[in-house]
């Protein structure tokens, strides 16, 4: 039997990472919240988890700095980048990050990010 997956999002608007979190404990997940660049890194030095979902622009902090410690400690885990600009629609942010797995809109159904938290986080076992 496969444990459940861990996630982490780390997104600086509350109200939308806590809709996230709804979603996915209730698909069995087990979701950490972080809304700065402080509050990841403790959490990252603190457990490890499968898949970190990361706001690309973060009000406090640096998103790749969040990655390159994700990459540094838990290289297993699937970044899913997120973001409400067009900053790196280029898609350059699979150059600067190894583990990035996606790139997308935060405005993103819940539905939709969490299956693909589900194939991602099944995925990094």
């Amino acid at each position: 039997m496969q444990g459940a997956i861990k996630v982490l999002i780390v997104e600086s608007c509350v109200d939308l990472s806590k809709l996230w979190q709804a979603h996915m404990v209730r698909q069995g997940m087990e979701v950490s919240l972080a809304d700065d660049q402080a509050s990841a890194v403790k959490a990252l030095n603190t457990g490890a988890y499968d898949v970190i979902i990361l706001d690309l622009v973060l009000e406090r902090g640096s998103a790749l700095a969040v990655a390159d410690l994700a990459s540094y400690r838990y290289p297993q885990a699937q970044v899913i980048f997120v973001t409400s600009t067009s900053f790196f629609s280029d898609g350059s942010i699979f150059e600067l990050s190894a583990n990035a797995r996606a790139h997308l809109q935060s405005d993103i159904a819940p539905e939709d990010l969490t299956a693909l938290v589900e194939h991602c986080g099944r995925s990094s076992e």
